[in-house]
């Protein structure tokens, strides 16, 4: 008798448990203009506009942990991460559902902290709250938020549209939430070893505020707009930039290289990495949460975006036959591997 097949979550990783999981779907509605596989659903909505919808998951243990999460950041952060989906279709987020499985040791005052963030996140955005669903949970809490946004038919960009030749770009700076993640956890040690102690968190008000409070990039969406710049590729910072470059070449079909002079990094990301023993360029490939937009363009369009202080140019997209590849200060040439963040990872 043979036995049953078993394939490890580990080895297959989130997308790779998402590709598997839904290759037999088929779309039968005409409304469907693009189902799985990009950072949001597309849906015809008009003659001039479709519909986006992304949904994202945080749950207690795995994504946050409430020793060191404020519970208003943590609304707040829950919503901003499914904004900046819809940021990364290059759309406007307009409405918002939210869904709580919540535990019995967590009084309504708690939850009234969580909303409070919410709420906070609703206004600066300026997305509404239409509904949700709320229920007990025998192991901590989760947040489950749907966006609902909208892109002009002419304006949307998906993962699969990179070109030979295209310029990698990518906004802000990166590593900042990886690092401060570190030193939440270095806090966290101390604490549990002594209890008296303090935490010393003086001098990481940047790091701590990218890991806890992070924004989504509507600034970038609107000064593309302005400067007439069309992204070719597009996809937001949520895995570690190395795993997103490789997203948007293994759906645009193409290679890349990136330069690792030319990522943007911190001045405090960098010196709190070489504290910790972390090379900086490191963090920014693997460390995840950043909630930038990675965006290819085409070559005419870098007099546009040049100077911009929002974005740099750290690489460019080749044949794919070239393969992809990580350019480190000496010159030597690394093939990128994809080592970000795994949900699936056993301990």
């Amino acid at each position: 008798m043979s036995e049953e097949k078993r394939t490890e979550l580990e080895k297959l990783g989130e997308f790779g448990l998402i590709d598997q999981l839904t290759k037999d779907f088929k779309s039968t509605q005409t409304s469907t203009v693009y189902g799985v596989g990009d950072d949001a659903a597309v849906l015809e909505k008009n003659d001039k506009e479709y519909t986006l919808i992304s949904t994202d998951t945080l749950v207690e243990g795995v994504h946050f942990n409430m020793m060191y999460m404020p519970l208003k950041h943590l609304g707040y952060k829950s919503v901003v991460v499914n904004l900046s989906d819809i940021y990364a279709m290059n759309g406007t987020p307009e409405h918002i559902t939210v869904s709580l499985a919540v535990s019995n040791r967590f009084p309504a005052e708690a939850l009234e902290e969580i909303y409070a963030g919410i709420r906070t996140a609703c206004e600066m955005y300026n997305v509404d709250l239409v509904g949700g669903d709320t229920t007990s949970s025998l192991s901590g809490l989760m947040i489950s938020i749907t966006a609902v946004g909208s892109v002009a038919k002419d304006k949307v960009v998906y993962r699969n549209g990179a070109k030979e030749n295209d310029l990698l770009v990518v906004s802000g700076d990166l590593g900042g939430a990886f690092m401060g993640l570190q030193v939440l956890e270095r806090e966290k040690e101390v604490y549990k070893a002594n209890p008296n102690i303090q935490p010393d968190l003086d001098g990481f008000d940047y790091l701590l505020e990218r890991q806890l409070k992070p924004e989504a990039r509507k600034d970038v969406v609107k000064f593309l707009e302005e400067l007439e710049v069309k992204p070719t590729s597009m996809i937001d910072i949520s895995d570690g930039l190395a795993s997103e470059i490789m997203h948007l070449c293994k759906a645009s079909k193409v290679g890349c290289n990136v330069y690792d002079e030319k990522i943007p990094i911190d001045g405090k990301v960098s010196t709190t990495a070489i504290d910790f023993n972390v090379d900086p360029a490191t963090a920014a490939l693997n460390g995840g949460e950043d909630y930038e937009l990675l965006f290819t363009v085409a070559q005419e369009d870098y007099d546009k975006i040049k100077g911009n202080p929002h974005m740099t140019v750290i690489g460019h997209m080749t044949d794919a036959n070239a393969g992809t590849y990580f350019i480190d200060k000496q010159g030597a040439t690394i093939e990128l591997k994809a080592q970000g963040w795994n949900h699936f990872k056993k301990d």
